[in-house]
């Protein structure tokens, strides 16, 4: 049933988007729409909340109680409860009823009473537990911007329409599982992704790369005390994590503003209680924010290649991250220092996988000497696994994900997978896709650590040392194809059938020209 709600919800929430299509571009709307179904989430999530309190009251319908010291006690305990308070006169279904009032009766202008009720969320969590989680939140929803109407009564009918269109879902959340609108929503920033192009990267991994990571580090475990991302986007792998593990805490951190607020939302959504998540707003690699933790779990889509400080920063060489490993990442490629990174949060039990691009895998100089040591020295590196080309969005160079872990036995083998085969993937439109057998097949192969014709190898540390630490899939993988042999014999044959049928169209050819005086 829940599947069925979820399609449904889904559907809905989508024509949100298609209203605005071709009036606003997909840029600018996205943070409005997933902004305001934020709100609706937070305005239901009070309602429900409130009117439990009521119960045995003389009022029991939260919209219709005006006592203040009745107001105030809800409102503590809703902080408490929920991290956050609205009022009667704050829920979306009030200002999304204001919004379509008969405008020859009254006004149904709701732009300042909306940023009103905004603003107020993220005040009433001041001096709060919640405080961090809630702050500046709505930054991205300017209800004063061009880019939604040029004029204030352009820019009120444009907000007017997605609240009313959001007015008419029922989120259902009292009789709901709660990830059916969290999916949901999930669904959402996928759609908005698939269409973003080069900036879809920033905030959202591909949900089956996502579904490989999570089940990875998960393996064996039916609970997990807490799962890391350093560079969580939208959070979409976070909590894809949950999916296959009871999860206790969240962390993560993110680089840019407007994703970092997405993700805090959708861990909200996803009924993430705000002291179970802690993600932060900073740069990862010069300035990390959870440093003093170990993480059982880890999982990343960190940018490819990126540019960092490196060497420039002087810091950076006794920085107890990167200093062991005797060499920096290069500045023009910061692949290794978040590899680096991640290995320090990881915890002595923990398991890691991340995703990079190919050179990861053969690039020399400080990545070989770093290769080697964590390879030689450290035996953390558990398996290398080779993805299809152009599965994430704005880009269509080849990827791998890297799995480490720090309890391998010395003899432990490391397992290569080449899923990035014509069988291996589905073409759907512009991007290729991994299905759910795909999925499997990866998943299941590194589990049982098998050895399949053309897919996937077994290989000792020695032959890693052999090799040089050069990481290079067909190295390990022999995925070439015998053509079949040439029957040289028969092929003269057919050459020499082929000139004599010439032959005779020549002569064929030679008496029509004849006939008409002309010479062949």
């Amino acid at each position: 049933m829940s599947e069925d709600q979820k399609k449904i919800l889904e559907s809905q929430l989508w024509g949100i988007a298609n209203l605005l299509r071709g009036k606003i571009s997909a840029d600018d709307y996205r943070d409005y729409i997933l902004g305001f179904i934020f709100y609706k989430y937070l305005s239901e999530k009070q309602y429900l909340y409130a009117n439990e309190l009521l119960v045995g009251e003389e009022v029991t319908d939260y919209k219709e109680v005006a006592d203040q010291d009745t107001l105030e006690v809800i409102k503590e305990e809703s902080l408490l409860k929920l991290g956050y308070f609205l009022a009667p006169s704050q829920l979306f279904s009030v200002l999304a009823a204001k919004g379509n009032a008969d405008t020859e009766s009254e006004s149904n202008y709701i732009l300042e009473d909306l940023k009103s009720v905004l603003n107020h969320i993220e005040q009433s969590t001041m001096g709060t537990e919640s405080e961090e989680d809630f702050n500046a939140l709505f930054e991205d929803l300017d209800l004063n911007s061009t880019k939604i109407g040029r004029t204030v009564g352009a820019r009120n009918e444009i907000i007017v329409k997605i609240l009313s269109h959001l007015d008419k879902i029922d989120f259902k959340l009292s009789d709901m599982d709660a990830d059916v609108l969290g999916d949901a929503y999930e669904y959402m920033i996928s759609e908005f992704a698939a269409g973003a192009g080069k900036k879809a990267g920033e905030f959202y991994t591909p949900q089956q790369v996502s579904k490989i990571l999570a089940k990875i580090v998960t393996s064996g475990k039916e609970k997990i005390k807490s799962v890391y991302d350093p560079t969580c986007g939208s959070g979409s792998l976070l909590l894809r994590v949950a999916k296959e593990a009871d999860v206790s805490e969240f962390y993560g951190q993110e680089l840019n503003r407007t994703t970092y607020n997405l993700a805090r939302m959708n861990m909200i959504l996803h009924d993430v209680h705000y002291r179970n998540f802690d993600i932060r707003q900073e740069d990862t690699l010069e300035n990390p924010q959870h440093l003093d933790r170990r993480f059982e779990a880890l999982v990343a889509n960190p940018p490819f290649s990126a540019h960092w400080k490196g060497d420039a920063n002087p810091l950076n060489s006794t920085d107890e991250r990167f200093s062991q490993y005797g060499r920096l990442a290069p500045k023009t490629k910061a692949d290794y220092a978040f590899l680096q990174h991640m290995l320090h949060q990881l915890a002595d039990n923990g398991v890691m996988a991340s995703v990079f691009p190919h050179g990861v895998l053969f690039r020399g100089a400080a990545e070989g000497h770093i290769r080697k040591y964590i390879i030689g020295e450290k035996n953390w590196l558990d398996a290398v696994i080779g993805l299809p080309a152009n599965i994430f969005y704005g880009t269509s160079i080849p990827t791998c994900i890297m799995v480490l872990s720090k309890c391998r036995k010395v003899d432990d083998t490391i397992v290569f997978i080449d899923a990035s085969g014509a069988d291996c993937f589905v073409k759907e439109k512009n991007q290729n896709v991994l299905r759910n057998s795909d999925v499997e097949r990866i998943v299941n192969t590194y589990r049982n650590r098998e050895t399949l014709d053309k897919y996937s190898a077994v290989v000792t540390l020695r032959e890693i040392a052999e090799n040089d630490y050069n990481l290079n899939i067909p190295r390990y993988v022999d995925t070439f194809e015998e053509e079949e042999p040439v029957d040289l014999d028969a092929v003269m044959k057919e050459i020499k059938t082929l000139e004599a049928q010439r032959a005779e169209l020549d002569q064929e050819i030679a008496g029509y020209f004849k006939e008409l005086g002309l010479n062949f």
